[in-house]
């Protein structure tokens, strides 16, 4: 073998070797990148830019479902930058995601703002940007899923609804032209023509109160409401009702608890619930309002003790125009709206309403809202009287003489109902007349505290 011949075979060995040797590296170099990227936390260039550009609430999760980037909408569902995920299922369908390394689409139901905010319907889209990386898109279609319902439920229902009465008043009408000879029969149909256009108008009523809960944006007239005058103003709206039914309103509870929102919808809310439960009472029976305040939430409780609804039944009777007894409601009256008023009435103000009920031992029906600190002009004149009170014994016994109790005498009657009861001919008209009725009634509703309230649908 010449020279030539094995220059050219040390080449051709040389090729081999640096090849071979320069496999190897890319190999360990790719390798090396593989590893780190399956071991590394770092976010992508320009995933926190998207982020911050999108409406809905997205967050990137690393393995141990923390998130390590977020969108501002994000914080509504209490995902904020170093928190873990809040959801067994959101932190389940990340897992599925980085495992399976394919995109997936679940829709879950999540709180969004703190209890007792009722549960969103969100759907979750998650995909995987990275081994340890998991990107989670969450959009809110709470409202696009009520307006859906809303339109199925008018559809099925209010065609009905509407021409029931509507066909009674136009027979009812040709009944009167045709017996306008018989004044008897011309004022049985007159009276059953004006109840069927009163039916029409309260319902016409309530689906126009229903559609501006769902439409505005805002509430208009948002004040600190003390929960005594949304119960008080309740009751004496229904009180000609209870009394034409034979059923009694009975209220207790704590006092002085405020909660922020407008009067006239809570109030009209915790009505609507009153009525319900005086509509399905039987007579001689009590209805119970009771107030209590846990955990930083006002919760107003309408118990009654009237035929109850099934546990079937007990998910569809917040839905517009259902009803569990359809013959009973067609008797009493109702337009199958009220508990829808008062469920959007209570999510507009960020609470939610929660429902017990048994048949055959009634129901109960509870408003959860958040509590607030009662305004300062109602904290301060109890502090004076307070102090006045343990300031007065200290001072009478320093006075011994007999001339000086007498300006003491002239002064306690008004200052306290003790020196009083002496004489028996006044005591009873000044201090025991107003604790009266304080003290019977929390009494009363004691049923109303261990037994949750309403008896059917409004």
């Amino acid at each position: 073998m010449d020279t030539t011949q094995l220059a050219l075979l040390a080449l051709l060995l040389g090729a081999i070797i640096g090849g071979s040797v320069s496999a190897v590296i890319v190999v360990a170099m790719r390798a090396r990148d593989r590893a780190r990227a399956e071991t590394s936390s770092v976010i992508p260039d320009g995933v926190r830019g998207v982020l911050h550009g999108m409406d809905d609430a997205a967050v990137v999760v690393d393995t141990s479902s923390t998130v390590v980037a977020a969108s501002a909408a994000a914080a509504l569902f209490h995902l904020a930058e170093g928190s873990v995920l809040p959801s067994d299922e959101l932190r389940g369908v990340a897992r599925r995601v980085r495992a399976d390394e394919t995109a997936a689409t679940v829709t879950l139901r999540l709180r969004r703002g703190a209890p007792p905010a009722e549960p969103r319907l969100v759907v979750v889209r998650a995909t995987r940007i990275s081994p340890r990386l998991t990107l989670l898109v969450l959009r809110d279609i709470t409202e696009r899923e009520r307006v859906e319902q809303m339109r199925r439920d008018f559809v099925a229902n209010t065609s009905h609804e509407l021409k029931t009465p509507v066909g009674a008043v136009s027979l009812l009408a040709e009944a009167i032209e045709s017996a306008a000879d018989d004044p008897d029969q011309v004022r049985n149909f007159a009276s059953r023509l004006t109840a069927e256009a009163s039916r029409l108008a309260l319902l016409t009523s309530r689906i126009m109160n229903l559609s501006r809960l769902q439409a505005a944006d805002e509430l208009t007239d948002e004040r600190d409401v003390a929960v005594d005058e949304i119960v008080a103003s309740a009751v004496e709206a229904h009180a000609i009702q209870a009394g034409s039914a034979g059923v009694e309103i009975v209220r207790g509870g704590t006092r002085g608890l405020y909660v922020r929102g407008d009067a006239q919808i809570l109030s009209e809310a915790v009505g609507n619930l009153i009525a319900n439960a005086i509509a399905y009472s039987p007579q001689g029976s009590n209805v119970g309002v009771g107030v209590k305040a846990a955990d930083q939430v006002v919760e107003i409780a309408v118990t009654d003790r009237g035929i109850g609804i099934a546990e079937g039944d007990q998910e569809r009777v917040f839905e517009r125009f259902y009803r569990a007894d359809q013959a009973r409601s067609r008797r009493t009256g109702g337009t199958g709206l009220g508990l829808a008023i008062v469920k959007h009435a209570v999510q507009r103000h960020g609470g939610e309403v929660r429902l017990w009920s048994r048949p055959g031992r009634g129901s109960t029906f509870t408003i959860r809202l958040p509590l607030i600190e009662p305004p300062a002009d109602q904290v301060r004149p109890k502090r004076p009287k307070a102090k006045k009170k343990r300031q007065a014994p200290a001072a009478a016994p320093q006075r011994t003489t007999s001339s000086q109790l007498t300006p003491q005498l002239s002064v306690s009657p008004e200052r306290t109902p003790k020196p009083a009861p002496s004489p028996q001919g006044t005591a009873p008209q000044t201090s025991p007349a107003p604790p009266a009725p304080e003290a019977s009634q929390p009494v009363k509703p004691r049923p109303a505290a261990s037994h949750p309230t309403n008896g059917a649908t409004a």
